[in-house]
C-alpha cells in the first residue's frame, strides 16, 4: 500500500514543528516592521493552551502561475507559555493566517485531503486548496509596519483512536508502525498525516505491549493497518483492521468530535505467509542492468503489494507475501552511458561516453501464484534500444 508523498501544501500550513519541542527561535525586536501578539484557547474548556504552537504564515499569491512551483509561503512559529500566550516580533508587513495547534486537537495534517486535486497539481495549487479546505480554522491578519496586532486563536478538541497490534499466538507486535487511512468524500481509503520511512508522522511505533494512539483526528470515518518489515521503504505487506491484508476489506471506524475509540485490535498472522525472490538479467548477454524496479501487484485490482528497486547484483525479494495470485511487474529498467577514458598521442587523457553503451529495457509483467515460497525467479530483460555489435578482436 503506497504512503502519501504530497507534503507540500500541508507543510505550508503546519508545519513547521510538526509536534516537535524544539523551541521556534525568537527574532528581535525591529521598530521598522510590525509584531503579532495574542492568546491561544481551548475551545472544550475555556482555559489557556498552554504550550500550543502557533504558525503565521504568509498569505500565497493567488495570481501566482499554476505552471511554476512558487516557494513555500514564509512561515514563523511561536510557542505559547503558561498564560497561553504568544508574541512574533519583527514581522515584515503584509497579509497572513495564523492558526494553533496542540497535542489532542485537530491537526491540519489529517484533517486536510491531499487527494483532491489529482496528482498533477502544482505545489502552489496545493497550497491554495490546503488553505481552501482549513479556512474555517484560520485566522486572518494583516501586518503593519511600527504597529502591533493582536490575536484570539483556538484550538478544538480532536477524536483518537486506539488500539493494540499482536501476533496470532497472542504475543505482542513490538515497534511495528500503524497506518492511518481516512474515507474521503469520494468514499475512497486515503492516507493521514505526512509519510515517513516508516509508516506516518502522525504514528509512532507500538511501544513495548503492542498499543498504539491515534490523536488530532478530525470526525469521520477511519480504518488502521500495520506494515510489516521490508527491504522496502516505500510499499510492504500490510495487515489491517479485521485482521485482512487488503485495504478494501478492512474494518472502519468512526469518530465524532472529542471521542476516544478503543479496542481498535490488530493481529498479525504468523502462517500463510512466503518469500518471493529472484533475479534480473539481461537477455542479450545475462549483465546485471544497472537499475530496475519491481513490483509486486494483486492479479484482480494490481493493487501494489510490495516494491523495490533491484540490487546491484540484479536480486530482489519480498517477504511476508499472502497467498495469492499476483503480476510480477518490472519496470523502469536501464543502463546508463558508460564511460571510458582515452590516451591521446600527446600522453593527455580525457574520458568520453561510449557510444551505444545506454540502454532500456522493456517492461514486463509475469502472473504468478504463491502457494510457498518463490525464491528462484530469472527474470531476463530485452533490450529496447539496441546493443552495438561486438567489436572485432585482433588485427
Amino acid at each position: 500500500m503506497t504512503r502519501w508523498r504530497w507534503m507540500v501544501a500541508v507543510t505550508a500550513l503546519s508545519l513547521a514543528c510538526g509536534g516537535c519541542r524544539d523551541f521556534p527561535k525568537t527574532k528581535k525586536p525591529d521598530p521598522s516592521k510590525g509584531k503579532v501578539t495574542g492568546i491561544v484557547i481551548c475551545a472544550d474548556t475555556g482555559k489557556p493552551a498552554r504550550f500550543a504552537y502557533v504558525t503565521l504564515s504568509a498569505y500565497p499569491k493567488k495570481d501566482d502561475s499554476p505552471d511554476n512551483d512558487k516557494p513555500l509561503p514564509e512561515t514563523e512559529t511561536a510557542e505559547t507559555g503558561l498564560d497561553g500566550r504568544f508574541r512574533f516580533e519583527a514581522v515584515e508587513p503584509g497579509r497572513y493566517f495564523a492558526f494553533a495547534t496542540l497535542e489532542g486537537y485537530l491537526d491540519p495534517k489529517v484533517v486536510i485531503d491531499l487527494t483532491r486535486l489529482g496528482e498533477k497539481a502544482t505545489g502552489q495549487e496545493r497550497i491554495l486548496d490546503a488553505i481552501e479546505q482549513w479556512k474555517d480554522h484560520l485566522t486572518e491578519v494583516t501586518v503593519t509596519a511600527h504597529l502591533s496586532a493582536d490575536l484570539t486563536l483556538q484550538v478544538e478538541r480532536a477524536a483518537e483512536i486506539d488500539g493494540t497490534v499482536t501476533y496470532d499466538d497472542g504475543s505482542p507486535a513490538i515497534g511495528v508502525y500503524p497506518q492511518l487511512f481516512r474515507r474521503n468524500v469520494k468514499k475512497a481509503w486515503i492516507p493521514a498525516g505526512i509519510s515517513n520511512a516508516k509508516g506516518s508522522s502522525l504514528v509512532p511505533a507500538t511501544d513495548g505491549h503492542g498499543r498504539y494512539s491515534l490523536t488530532n483526528l478530525s470526525p469521520g470515518e477511519y480504518t488502521v493497518c500495520t506494515m510489516l518489515p521490508s527491504p522496502s521503504d516505500d510499499v510492504a505487506t500490510s495487515v489491517c483492521q479485521g485482521n485482512v491484508f487488503r485495504l478494501k476489506n478492512a474494518v472502519p471506524v468512526k469518530v465524532q468530535t472529542g471521542e476516544i475509540s478503543r479496542g481498535n485490535d490488530i493481529a498479525i498472522p504468523l502462517g500463510g505467509l512466503h518469500a518471493v525472490a529472484g533475479r534480473v538479467t539481461a537477455l542479450a548477454d545475462g549483465h546485471v542492468p544497472d537499475h530496475a524496479t519491481i513490483r509486486l501487484l494483486y492479479a484482480d485490482d494490481r493493487e501494489i503489494v510490495h516494491e523495490i528497486k533491484s540490487l546491484d547484483d540484479g536480486s530482489f525479494s519480498f517477504p511476508y507475501v499472502p497467498e495469492g495470485k499476483y503480476i510480477l511487474q518490472l519496470a523502469d529498467a536501464g543502463d546508463p552511458e558508460k564511460q571510458i577514458t582515452i590516451v591521446n598521442s600527446d600522453g593527455s587523457a580525457e574520458t568520453k561516453s561510449e557510444p551505444g553503451s545506454a540502454r532500456t529495457y522493456a517492461d514486463q509483467e509475469i502472473p504468478i501464484e504463491v502457494r510457498d515460497d518463490l525464491n528462484d525467479l530469472q527474470i531476463a530483460l530485452v533490450a529496447v534500444t539496441p546493443i552495438p555489435p561486438a567489436q572485432p578482436v585482433g588485427p
